[in-house]
């Protein structure tokens, strides 16, 4: 079976690989923020998704998060790439 690799779709989990956590976090966040903005009433199951991962996020920023523990850190990294595919789907992309 062969795949065909997209070079065009990127999310900012890995434009940003190399940058401070914090940072990579909140560009994510937006990203999902936006998307989730974009979502059609007819997406339902991405609308959920998207939801979901935010709710998430927002429970792991409640501190400081440029300076988080080693715990938050590791959860944080965690759900960068758990979720550095969710809303990357092309037809999103030319709306």
């Amino acid at each position: 079976m062969s795949a065909v690799l997209n070079d065009q779709i990127k999310s900012s989990t890995d434009a940003t690989r190399g940058q401070r956590l914090a940072d990579r976090v909140l560009a994510r966040k937006s990203e999902l923020e936006d998307a989730l903005a974009d979502c059609g009433s007819r997406d339902m199951l991405l609308r959920t998704a998207i939801s979901t991962a935010l709710t998430t996020v927002y429970a792991l920023m409640t501190g400081d998060l440029a300076h988080p523990s080693d715990v938050v850190a590791r959860d944080l990294d965690r759900w960068l790439e758990r979720n550095k595919h969710l809303a990357q789907d092309p037809r999103m992309r030319a709306r």
